[in-house]
């Protein structure tokens, strides 16, 4: 490892202003507010809202379906890992598995709900076929399969991730020990999971806790704290006191889901290495896995489904003829069109500057001397920590009187400080395994400290930057959480579009521009994924 260089400092002191001032300065701001009064520094926000009967029910309400969902989410995505990597199922059938599972992740949240509504409601496309209403799709209902589907993904990421380093090996050593199916099930995949499945527990509670774009839609009058928090700030008058104190109670289960996060890590078992050996014909399990695994699938997708016929329909479902009249009219409106344009902007300089960011922190951890470099880590993980709805409503009281209120500038910052964690970890792990002693060379060899990171750790790096910035694109197309309280009607992206034109029940322009935001970011993931391949190839 490399001396200390003078731009190893030039690169990590601009970063850490930059985390000084947009993710610990407002959240600073935000907390002090939580307490601020017309009569000086008390305790009398937090009080009344503790003591605000509604308030109260709409936390037990998000911390109930938020635990509900995380169980569903975490069984379910451990059925499709499982189906994948322990049994004999066809292999076309895994790889589609593994790549349908992944299509939520490209949409907005809000417009899940939507589609339930379309699907499920009175006229939708499901109850019209079985003929009557299968159940009430407002509130706790709707709310609940919506979850499920956004979390699903997420949580299969990181499961299936694991099962890829677990030795079966031990499956069929168990089975040679005499070991009976359920002891060998749990000794062989439960227990070296628990780790793994506590978090994607952990995760699918955090995600739907703190999503926004849901209950905007099919919420109902069920109600949870973010629709709460969003009804404070941007109702009929504003209450930016007591928006600051559900805020700070929002971190609450967060933190305290963190937590459980880092002790569970101890459950990670370590194998010395691993065989992945093909595991014996069981007619039984792969009928069983490959049957649950499709279900969800379709069942997913004949949510979506409707989101892709009605806006080709004259006036779903009333009259069915074929037609593209409400795409042309949503392409011909200069303001549809320009909006579609903010979201293709924000979503290219989050993408380039967050991974850049990204990045370099994790090369100043990772790969340099520096004293202090491990506050990359601490960052890291309570940008993770942080809701989207509670960052921005930070950014809205640090920025309010400001010419940066308004701003792009704003919300990429949000952006690129909201999903810093994954894309920051993605090339900590990847830079972590080089050779070490690469900086040493180029030093030797006469290369400066920056020309080592271009010339050799950079091409090393590459597929994983590609993927880091993938990551930020589509996260950034999709989100509505995080920039609710920040877009005005010059920055106004299409998932904040979406939640306009629900208040004049456009569903037409709402799924069109779903589909836009969709086919963007499979068209960015592919193109992803095609270089990542070539430079596996090299």
């Amino acid at each position: 490892m490399p001396d200390v260089k003078p731009a190893m400092r030039v690169i990590y002191i601009p970063i850490l202003l930059l985390f000084a001032a947009f993710l610990f300065l407002p959240l600073g701001i935000l907390f002090v507010r939580s307490f601020e009064t017309a009569d000086g520094i008390n305790l009398s926000n937090y009080l009344t809202v503790l003591s605000n009967a509604e308030l109260m029910m709409s936390f037990g309400n998000s911390v109930k379906i938020s635990g509900l969902t995380a169980v569903i989410t975490t069984v379910l995505a451990f059925f499709l890992a499982y189906s994948i990597h322990c049994t004999r199922l066809y292999r076309p059938l895994k790889s589609v598995i593994k790549t349908g599972i992944l299509i939520p992740m490209l949409l907005p949240t809000i417009t899940f709900g939507f589609a339930i509504i379309y699907s499920f409601g009175n006229q939708g496309i499901i109850t019209k076929i079985f003929g009557r209403n299968l159940f009430d799709i407002y509130g706790f209902n709707g709310l609940l399969i919506s979850y499920v589907i956004y979390t699903l993904p997420s949580a299969f990421l990181l499961i299936n991730n694991s099962f890829k380093y677990m030795d079966k090996k031990f499956i069929i050593v168990s089975k040679l020990m005499g070991d009976g199916t359920i002891r060998s099930f749990m000794n062989t995949i439960i227990r070296p999971l628990s780790g793994t499945l506590g978090g994607a527990f952990v995760l699918s509670f955090i995600l739907s806790f703190t999503d926004f774009g849901i209950p905007a839609s099919v919420g109902g009058t069920y109600s949870v704290v973010a629709t709460q928090l969003y009804q404070v700030m941007l109702g009929s008058i504003p209450d930016f006191n007591n928006g600051a104190v559900i805020a700070i109670l929002m971190l609450i289960p967060v933190v305290f889901s963190v937590f459980l996060l880092n002790y569970l890590e101890k459950l990670n078992f370590q194998y010395d290495k691993f065989s992945d050996i093909e595991l014996t014909k069981h007619i039984g399990r792969d009928i069983c896995f490959g049957g649950i695994s499709l279900l969800v699938l379709i069942g997913m997708f004949s949510v979506f489904a409707v989101m892709f016929i009605a806006p080709f329909l004259t006036s779903f479902p009333y009259d069915l003829s074929f037609t593209i009249k409400h795409f042309i009219d949503t392409f011909q409106s200069s303001d549809l069109t320009a909006v579609y344009k903010n979201s293709l902007f924000v979503a290219l300089m989050t993408a380039v500057m967050g991974t850049f960011i990204a990045f370099s922190s994790a090369v100043l951890n990772v790969r340099t001397p520096l004293k202090g470099k491990s506050s990359m880590d601490v960052i890291s993980m309570l940008t993770n920590t942080v809701p989207g709805m509670v960052l921005g409503l930070s950014y809205l009281l640090l920025f309010n009187g400001s010419s940066w209120k308004g701003t792009f500038a704003i919300i990429i910052l949000c952006n690129i400080v909201h999903f810093f964690t994954t894309p920051y970890l993605m090339a900590k792990n990847s830079l972590s395994k080089m050779n070490p002693g690469w900086e040493t060379t180029g030093n030797l060899l006469g290369d400066s400290w920056i020309r080592t990171i271009y010339r050799v750790i950079l091409p090393n790096s590459a597929s994983t930057v590609i993927e880091m910035f993938s990551y930020y694109f589509i996260n950034s197309m999709v989100t509505i959480s995080g920039i609710i309280f920040l877009v005005t009607a010059q920055t106004t992206l299409v998932a904040s579009k979406i939640k306009e034109l629900q208040h004049f029940a456009k569903f037409n322009e709402i799924f069109i521009l779903s589909l836009l935001i969709f086919f963007t970011n499979l068209v960015v993931k592919l193109l992803c994924d095609h270089y990542q391949k070539r430079q596996f190839k090299h």
